[in-house]
């Protein structure tokens, strides 16, 4: 894939970017070794300074940072700025709380035979992330804000149709005052990531994307013995049981179908409904689906942009007439319109079936697959039958369920009568093919340090 900006709405490339060459690459990989021998020493209130700084930065650019991200994935403008802020909230959060995630863990001394000991969280060096286009600034900034509080460096190796924001990305720290190579973008190829996961001066790598870029890096990793984190794809179950607000549940369904044009791994995908709400809830998050507005999303009335690429766009578009050639009925949305941009429709889909694509596949669009149940262990059975296990939803009033389903759910976050998202206050990440490792929290953040044992006899 070309360096390119293209625009989803049009389908026309509005910029290419020639890539870095060799000697470039190898450069900005000493500025972030260099970085993280001076990075490593200052302290959490210095870095907590030039956090808080980068946050201001994007706070003061929001605007702007928000029209590239619109420019180069269709999500809309709203949801580019409210991304944005995000991403200078989890600054300033880890601003605040790396020093206290990181401090050292006394351990009984006695009980070790010791006069002192504790457990310590040191950086471990530079980390590179491999990033998506569907976040392109939350994803990074996840990974970033806790690896530089830590003490760490980043080298960003974005995806290849997000260019822009890259780039600006690239001299954000930097302008904050961080030093030089503290974090800096790659503008590179899939091809180059195997030589940067080489390069001995690289200590790790974080990758958020497909299954198959997953396997792939942490193939690469492990040859090298390198620390991985992997957060990848995702087909989280939407469940609804009897005793759940319906009303609210299909208002949450919209949105947790269709936030990002329906591009998340974490987006709700498989709504599993019980027999007795399943006509109710399906009338009520049809209708709500049907009236969302398909449009340019820089207009402040658009609810669904473009999809990102023509690819996606096409294999979603397969993956619906797929399960409808196989017998599966079509409530609504379910064909592209025509004309320019890589448009799809709200959509839902119901009596899927195992042998349909959409049944295991995850569908990265606006499309919802609707599934009957006629108890609780058969909504559990149904949700858990993906290879993935990123993230779930559960919608019960009634607390036996709702202690079951947090059991039972085979998912890295459980969330219960609520829309799953990311909190800087919670550990995000997968089971199964949606990854492992987590980012956020203070396990994210101590997911790149040398947690370290010191004994004092």
């Amino acid at each position: 894939m070309a360096i390119a900006t293209t625009n989803p709405v049009t389908g026309e490339t509005v910029r290419t970017f020639t890539p870095h060459e060799a000697a470039e690459i190898d450069r900005r990989i000493g500025l972030a070794d260099a970085a993280y021998r001076s990075l490593r020493a200052t302290t959490f209130a210095q870095r907590g300074q030039w956090m808080r700084a980068a946050a201001d930065i994007i706070d003061a650019e929001l605007d702007a940072v928000a029209t590239i991200m619109t420019l180069e994935m269709g999500k809309t403008l709203a949801s580019a700025k409210a991304e944005a802020a995000k991403c200078a909230r989890a600054m300033r959060y880890y601003a605040e709380h790396a020093e206290s995630y990181l401090a050292d863990h006394p351990v009984e001394a006695g009980a070790v035979g010791a006069k002192a000991a504790w457990v310590s969280y040191q950086p471990i060096g530079v980390v590179l992330a491999v990033m998506p286009w569907n976040f392109p600034l939350w994803q990074v900034v996840r990974f970033a804000a806790p690896a530089l509080m830590a003490g760490n460096t980043g080298l960003l190796k974005h995806a290849s149709n997000v260019p822009q924001t890259a780039l600006w990305l690239d001299t954000l720290f930097t302008r904050a005052g961080f030093p030089e190579g503290a974090f800096a973008t790659l503008l590179v190829g899939a091809a180059a990531i195997e030589g940067v996961i080489a390069d001995p001066r690289v200590k790790a790598a974080t990758l958020t994307g497909s299954e198959g870029a997953g396997r792939s890096v942490a193939a690469i990793a492990g040859r090298e013995l390198k620390k991985t984190v992997l957060e990848l794809g995702g087909s989280d179950p939407f469940v609804v049981m009897p005793s759940a607000d319906i009303e609210r549940a299909a208002e949450v369904a919209v949105t947790a179908r269709c936030q990002n044009n329906g591009q998340s791994c974490i987006a709700a995908k498989r709504f599993i409904v019980h027999t007795d709400v399943y006509d109710d809830f399906a009338e009520k998050f049809v209708a709500r689906m049907a009236a969302l507005t398909m449009g340019d999303p820089m207009e402040a009335g658009t609810d669904i942009g473009p999809l990102a690429t023509e690819q996606g766009r096409d294999e979603v578009e397969a993956q619906v007439a797929d399960a409808l050639e196989k017998g599966a009925t079509l409530l609504c949305g379910g064909k592209a319109p025509g004309g320019p941009g890589w448009f799809y429709p709200p959509t839902v889909v119901a009596d899927l079936t195992p042998d349909m694509r959409m049944y295991a596949e995850e569908v990265f669009g606006p499309v919802a697959g609707l599934y009957r149940v006629g108890s609780y262990a058969e909504a559990i059975e149904v949700a858990n039958s993906t290879p993935f296990g990123l993230g779930s939803n559960a919608w019960t009033n009634n607390p036996d369920e709702q202690r079951a389903f947090a059991r039972d759910l085979q998912a890295g976050a459980v969330f219960i009568n609520g829309m799953t998202t990311s909190y800087p206050q919670l550990p995000f990440g997968g089971i199964g093919v949606s990854g492992y490792g987590r980012e956020l929290s203070a396990e994210g953040i101590r997911e790149f340090c040398n947690i370290k044992t010191v004994w004092v006899g």
